[in-house]
């Protein structure tokens, strides 16, 4: 038998330790190294200014991304010394007070916004902290006028009896909550009919109906023009028109209409060969009476494709022209409007710079 001392196997020499070169003691005197950054700055938000806008500016400075308000508090938003009731969608991260500040940021005079997760059913109550928190952050903008839009979810013109009953509660929840808050205008979109189209436009009516009485107030209900996919009701003047019709006369007084530039270009109203014949068909069916609130969007997609794809103002396939008459139509002037373009990886930039190219349309 071997023994143990020869058994064991012979082990192979260890190769010498490697020694990392240590770094040179900086010289006396020499300025010391800065840490590189942990994170890359984000990419810069370019927006191409159309000659107008440059007009107007050399007045009136532009939003600089380099100050944001959210990293800068000492930043202050251009002042526009006019009536033009004019904002975008803001986030209300952080509680519906923030949404304020974000408008200031942008120097908005309409502003408008979520009061809840709009992909969610949850619903929540607004307490009075958070009323009065609101209106105090909003009493210290420019902002005179302001809007809410409803969840996505909601479907009042569902012929499923549980999916339709759970929306008119949620609907229910959003004007309480636009009351609680003092907004003036709740923003939402007529259902899909999925059966029969004139059977969801009556269900769509009798569900405003019910909630604009549960709820009584002053927010007024603004239902927006859709593309017309699918079995969406509202993609024409007339349908909104029917809908009003439907609620009882005594509630119309609360209800009126908004319209999207892109959603009303994609359902075959031609803003950009037809202005006028839009207009006079719109004032001939509702009357201007009704028009309370306007998205303005450009198109990613062409006349009549009834696909609602939003696209920065004079970047689309409605381009400039329709906007800048818009800007400069006395009968729009005083309609609050809200732009719910691209944002960007900078969104305070980016609406700032687009609502500049709006004012900038304006002639004079």
């Amino acid at each position: 038998m071997a023994s143990r001392k020869n058994s064991k196997r012979k082990r192979a020499p260890k190769s010498p330790r490697k020694l990392k070169a240590r770094p040179a003691p900086p010289k006396k005197g020499a300025p010391k190294k800065k840490p590189a950054p942990k994170n890359k700055p984000a990419p810069k938000t370019t927006v191409t200014l159309l000659p107008a806008a440059k007009k107007q500016l050399a007045k009136k400075p532009p939003f600089n991304p380099k100050h944001d308000s959210a990293n800068h508090p000492d930043w202050v938003a251009p002042v526009w010394n006019d009536d033009v009731l004019l904002g975008a969608h803001v986030s209300i991260a952080g509680g519906t007070h923030e949404a304020p500040r974000r408008a200031k940021a942008i120097g908005a005079t309409a502003m408008q916004v979520f009061t809840k997760m709009a992909n969610r059913w949850a619903e929540r109550i607004c307490a009075d902290d958070e009323c009065k928190t609101f209106r105090t952050a909003l009493a210290t903008t420019l902002v005179r006028s302001t809007v809410a839009h409803d969840s996505y979810l909601i479907n009042l013109a569902s012929p499923d009896a549980a999916l339709r009953r759970r929306s008119v509660e949620s609907f229910v929840a959003e004007l309480q909550r636009c009351e609680a808050l003092g907004v003036g205008f709740l923003v939402s979109h007529p259902g899909n009919f999925i059966d029969d189209r004139a059977s969801g436009i009556a269900r769509n009516a009798d569900g405003i109906a019910e909630a604009l009485s549960r709820v009584p107030g002053k927010t007024v209900l603004c239902m927006e023009i859709t593309c017309g996919s699918g079995t969406a009701i509202g993609a024409t003047f007339e349908e909104l028109a029917a809908l009003i019709d439907g609620v009882p006369e005594q509630l119309r007084s609360r209800l009126g209409v908004c319209i999207d530039t892109c959603h009303a270009y994609a359902a075959g109203y031609d803003f950009v060969k037809t202005y006028d014949d839009v207009w006079r068909r719109f004032d001939d069916v509702l009357g201007f009476n009704r028009l309370r609130v306007m998205h303005l969007n450009d198109s990613k997609t062409p006349f009549a494709s009834h696909r609602d794809r939003h696209e920065k103002i004079g970047e689309g396939f409605l381009g400039e022209e329709p906007f800048r008459r818009i800007m400069n139509d006395e009968r729009l002037a005083r309609v609050p409007k809200v732009i719910e373009t691209p944002k960007g990886t900078d969104p305070t930039a980016t609406d700032a710079l687009m609502l500049t190219r709006l004012r900038g349309y304006i002639d004079g």
